[in-house]
């Protein structure tokens, strides 16, 4: 167990919240776009003082709900 204060020691995917920073590298999706999915309610956030954080539940959640990938036969 890592020591009180020592947030870099806990991997991104095994955190209990993120920050729009680390939901952007963990995911792989760029920040303004994770900030515009908070700003519209797409993926939820939560506030603590003036940090924002995104718990690894809506991420999933969020990722779940974007649209599949059209695959183009080759003709």
């Amino acid at each position: 167990m890592n020591a009180f204060g020592q947030r870099d020691k806990v991997p991104l995917a095994e955190r209990l919240s993120l920050s729009p920073e680390e939901t952007s590298a963990l995911t792989g999706i760029g920040l303004t776009s994770v900030r515009e999915a908070i700003s519209d309610g797409v993926l939820k956030a939560k506030k603590h003082g003036r940090r924002v954080l995104v718990l690894p539940a809506e991420i999933t959640a969020w990722l779940n709900s974007l649209p599949d990938a059209k695959h183009e036969d080759a003709a």
